[in-house]
């Protein structure tokens, strides 16, 4: 999230690209490829393309504010000043946003998380959550979110059970 840039994005085609990643380290940060080395497209949804087309159109008012002109690799997550949000810090203050809510405790990381859950719940194919997590293998997605199988097995059940009662009936 720290590394998007605006040229990443196609709000027209509802796409965004990770191509990199930022590193925090102690001599500050450095883009990198991620993790597994590839770039990799992802589909928006509507609703955040509209909450994106509204975010750069303010982004842009403020950064103006600033005397500085938004470009196409400008960061999409800025800090008040106009500069990028360092990984750790951008940490830190969904933290802050999640106690002063009162929600339960969770991490920035544990939306990733959550959102391959609710994918797979939601009877995605796992080679879709794969490549939308851009794990490396498909084995990875299966072994890290094996706890929603359960319930997909429920759902097999159910489904084979109405075919085989449907085939019975025309019989």
């Amino acid at each position: 999230m720290a590394a998007l840039r605006w040229n990443r994005v196609d709000l027209d085609a509802h796409r965004l690209s990770v191509s990199t990643s930022i590193e925090q380290t102690l001599r500050g940060m450095r883009e990198k490829p991620p993790k597994n080395g590839k770039a990799r497209s992802i589909a928006l949804p509507a609703l955040v393309v509209e909450e994106l087309r509204r975010h750069r159109i303010s982004q842009a008012e403020q950064l103006l504010a600033l005397g500085v002109r938004q470009a196409d690799d400008t960061h999409i997550c800025l800090r008040e000043d106009g500069s990028p949000w360092p990984p750790r810090v951008l940490t830190y203050a969904f933290a802050r946003l999640i106690r002063a809510s009162g929600l339960t405790k969770v991490r920035l990381h544990d939306l990733r998380h959550g959102h391959a859950t609710h994918l797979l719940v939601a009877n995605t194919h796992p080679k879709v959550v794969q490549e939308r997590l851009g794990h490396a293998n498909i084995q990875l997605t299966l072994d890290t979110y094996s706890h929603v199988l359960p319930s997909m097995q429920e759902d097999a059940a159910t489904t084979i059970d109405a075919a085989m009662r449907a085939a019975l009936k025309r019989r």
